[in-house]
């Protein structure tokens, strides 16, 4: 078990006064066994009403209307969180695609999830699927595979993509960040018939090397049979234990973003992103990152937290 501190800091500057803010926030722990929720608060600019409801996807998410005029939107998150989960792995290794084809039977929410979109690239998945794929090979095998293919293949760069970059797009760059990779290892899982789900939250490494600290971060859970939800981080090629905490789940990023909204008012925006994980030794990493939103003056404009 180990316990996090976390403080994440979401703050929108205009450059000049901008009305009607509607937001819709996912920075709610998830509901699993493998965290306990030990203290929550959440502190917003104007204190407005926030209305919480449960989504598809079993995430808490809370929206919330800024009606009057504002130059500045923060959103504090301030969690504390002990996660629960072995570092020891404890998954199937064993289990086979027949044994995953009877437990999807008749699972909607497994179909759906094993169900891959249609891209333009589809041929180049399809070459990554005949190096990680071979006869005989578990459910956990080609899953652990497709991380390593994806760690090793892709190179991890910030600034070159952001929360609208395709598939299509990250397999000709090579490069992205944790979002890029959680996205390939979704269609390419789910071109082998593997149920998965993009999940959203933190990694807290104590400065071991892990790629991903300093921001919300992404992963992937793939349904292994005999087991059920395993997390995997393709971004550090490693099985999920004790070192992440999760916020949210679903198909794609879009249904997991910490923080989407519109605003009224013909303003440019900018939007920066604090996180500092504190741990039980008393270290504590901290970083800012300023995220590209879009630069042209609307009416109305929407707005999004990435993931790294």
């Amino acid at each position: 078990m180990a316990i996090f501190r976390i403080h994440h800091v979401t703050r929108y500057e205009y450059d000049r006064p901008v009305k009607e803010s509607v937001n819709e926030i996912k920075i709610f722990p998830y509901k699993c066994p493998e965290q306990e929720i030990l203290q929550h608060d959440l502190l917003i600019t104007g204190q407005p009403e926030l209305q919480t409801f449960t989504d598809y996807w079993g995430n808490k998410s809370g929206n919330f209307n800024l009606l009057p005029p504002h130059k500045i939107l923060t959103i504090e998150s301030k969690l504390l969180v002990r996660t629960t989960a072995s570092s020891q792995l404890q998954i199937n290794f064993h289990s086979s695609f027949e044994q995953l084809q009877q437990e999807m039977e008749g699972q909607l929410l497994l179909l759906e999830l094993a169900q891959p979109d249609i891209i333009k690239t589809q041929s180049a998945i399809n070459n990554i699927i005949t190096v990680i794929k071979q006869p005989g090979k578990s459910v956990a095998a080609v899953t652990e595979h497709c991380s390593e293919y994806i760690f090793k293949n892709f190179k991890y760069l910030k600034g070159i993509t952001n929360v609208e970059t395709t598939v299509d797009e990250i397999l000709q760059l090579r490069s992205g960040v944790c979002q890029d990779f959680a996205h390939i290892m979704l269609h390419i899982l789910r071109s082998c018939g593997i149920p998965c789900r993009y999940v959203s939250g933190y990694i807290c490494p104590n400065k071991d090397g892990m790629r991903g600290e300093g921001a919300t971060h992404a992963w992937v859970d793939a349904w292994i049979p005999g087991y059920g939800w395993a997390g995997i981080d393709p971004t550090n090629n490693i099985w999920v234990t004790n070192k992440h905490v999760k916020l949210s789940v679903g198909r794609h990023f879009n249904d997991c973003s910490p923080v989407k909204g519109t605003f009224k008012g013909p303003a440019r925006q900018k939007l920066s992103v604090f996180v500092a994980v504190g741990y039980e030794d008393g270290n504590v990493s901290e970083e800012t990152n300023d995220v590209h939103l879009h630069g042209e003056i609307l009416p109305m404009e929407d707005h999004s937290e990435g993931q790294q």
